[in-house]
C-alpha cells in the first residue's frame, strides 16, 4: 500500500503524520485490497480541511471534511472513509454470495 500525505498552506509535521497513520490502521483492517491511499491536509483561513483519495482494486473512493481544527477533521475524514469502505466491502460480498433479499429454506 503506498501512503502519500501531503499538505498545502501547511506543513506536516510528524505528529499529524503519526496521526493519520493511526487512524488508518482501522481502515486497512477493514479493506485488505487497497491499492495506494492519498491524504491532502489543506488550511483556508479559519477552515481546515481534510480529503483522502483511496484507491481500491476496482475501485475508487473520495472522501472530504471541513472543520476548525485540524485534528477534528482527520477524526471525522477517517470515521466517513470508514463508513465507506464497509459499504463497498458489503455491497462487494453481496454480488458474489447468496442473491440479495433471499432466504435459504430448507
Amino acid at each position: 500500500m503506498n501512503l502519500k500525505i501531503t499538505g498545502v498552506n501547511l506543513d506536516v509535521t510528524d505528529a499529524l503524520r503519526e496521526h493519520i497513520e493511526k487512524k488508518l490502521e482501522r481502515i486497512v483492517r477493514h479493506a485488505d485490497d487497497i491499492v495506494s491511499i492519498a491524504v491532502t491536509l489543506t488550511v483556508e483561513k479559519l477552515n481546515q480541511k481534510a480529503e483522502v483519495d483511496i484507491h481500491l482494486s476496482g475501485k475508487d473512493l473520495h472522501v472530504e471534511t471541513v472543520e476548525s481544527d485540524m485534528y477534528a477533521s482527520i477524526d471525522v475524514l477517517m470515521d466517513k472513509l470508514d463508513r465507506m469502505v464497509l459499504k463497498h466491502k458489503e455491497k462487494r460480498h453481496d454480488h458474489h454470495g447468496t442473491p440479495h433479499g433471499r432466504e435459504n429454506v430448507a
